[in-house]
């Protein structure tokens, strides 16, 4: 079963000979002489560096650096929990290695019941007191609604930048320094560049905003490449402590059903409605993308899953086609468009984020300040933070 519409196929179809990755929609991929594609090469470069030696080592040095920044405190990590698989199981590994984290929920009026539920399960059977950090729903509403009528693709922008810049800023308030991260490469490495695009863009954010929307970006915390700086220099740090442990999918699953009464949700990032109804309709139907093909990909690379399955699970609906509809009447009400506007704004032609502008100009400026103000050998690493680039 196709999961995209037939326009969005090429004629010189292509799938990865190892992984379900194909050039639907990603003018980026490549393939070798073996029809072996780019994302096979950069997963295994990439967690080349991970040896089971390195992993434990860099492991137990987070663990004595967090608990040697946090003594004498109330606190000395803390953790984003939206009740989704991964930060499950960063708070679950956080009460094994006797870590003491502020569990912080943010709420921007999308969870499901269900997300609600696992939240309260974990914070109980863990003894975490839960503090819920709720985002100005004007605020985050009606800049949601100006990216759908932006037409571009990332629709979690707005979110994720708002989240990621208040969580910085209840770790400063609160002198924490060590933000856990629930990232983790061996299940959501390798994703298209054509499929999101960046978090931290606020020049690209408020362009959006200023054109479409209808009350300026203001009243909540950002999350620009200004405020990482500043956090940096405040000396708060992202740990991804999952990229030090064995990270097996299936296992996790299995580990907070049993552990933490944790319940399953039908996809990944599936915890949110407007994530649900984005990733697993917006996407498919109207930009060709199955964000589900990068996912399984790397439970391929990472030995977790064979091809055949993959293309089994490809074969199923991204979700429910009824809770499909359920969600996009939802969706539409809840941002304030009628149910015709809101057909309108998914049939426009799709833009390009960077047709809005872009915070590349800012980037530059920093770029040229660090080059002059810093040694030699910190400026590649300053390149890839800042300028993303990489020296070949």
């Amino acid at each position: 079963m196709r999961t995209v519409p037939e326009k969005f196929i090429p004629q010189n179809y292509m799938q990865c000979a190892v992984s379900v990755m194909d050039n639907i929609s990603d003018p980026n991929i490549t393939f070798d002489a073996d029809g072996i594609s780019n994302y096979f090469y950069d997963y295994n470069r990439f967690a080349s560096q991970f040896t089971a030696e390195s992993k434990q080592k860099q492991l137990e040095e987070n663990i004595l650096k967090i608990k040697h920044s946090g003594k004498n405190k109330k606190y000395d990590c803390i953790i984003g929990l939206s009740g989704g698989v991964d930060s499950s199981y960063l708070a679950y590994l956080a009460k094994q290695y006797e870590l003491r984290p502020l569990i912080v929920h943010f709420d921007y009026g999308w969870n499901t019941d269900l997300a609600i539920s696992n939240i309260e399960s974990i914070t109980k059977k863990l003894d975490y007191e839960l503090f819920t950090y709720v985002i100005d729903w004007e605020v985050i509403r009606d800049l949601q609604k100006s990216y759908y009528k932006a037409s571009v693709v990332d629709l979690d922008v707005p979110a994720d930048h708002t989240i990621f810049g208040s969580i910085f800023k209840i770790a400063d308030k609160m002198g924490i320094k060590h933000i856990l991260n629930g990232s983790n490469y061996q299940t959501e490495y390798i994703m298209p560049k054509a499929w999101n695009y960046l978090k931290t863009d606020l020049v690209n954010i408020r362009r959006i905003q200023k054109k479409f929307g209808e009350r300026p970006f203001k009243g909540v915390p950002t999350n620009s490449v200004i405020d990482q700086i500043y956090y940096r220099m405040r000396g708060i740090t992202n740990v991804p402590l999952l990229y030090y442990v064995d990270y097996n999918n299936a296992n996790v699953v299995e580990l907070l059903k049993r552990e933490l009464n944790w319940k399953d949700y039908e996809g990944k990032h599936f915890e949110n409605i407007f994530t649900r109804f984005y990733q697993g309709y917006v996407l498919p139907n109207k930009f060709g993308i199955d964000k589900r093909k990068a996912h399984l990909s790397n439970l391929i690379f990472s030995g977790q899953m064979s091809k055949a399955e993959a293309l089994h699970e490809l074969e199923k609906p991204t979700y429910d086609s009824r809770l499909q509809q359920e969600d996009k009447e939802y969706v539409a009400k809840k941002l304030g468009f009628s149910a015709e506007e809101f057909e309108e704004v998914l049939s426009l032609p799709n833009v390009s984020h960077q047709a809005y502008g872009t915070d590349e100009g800012v980037r530059r400026r920093i770029y040229s300040i660090a080059s002059i103000v810093l040694p030699p050998k910190y400026r590649k690493a300053v390149k890839e933070k800042v300028l993303r680039v990489k020296d070949e």
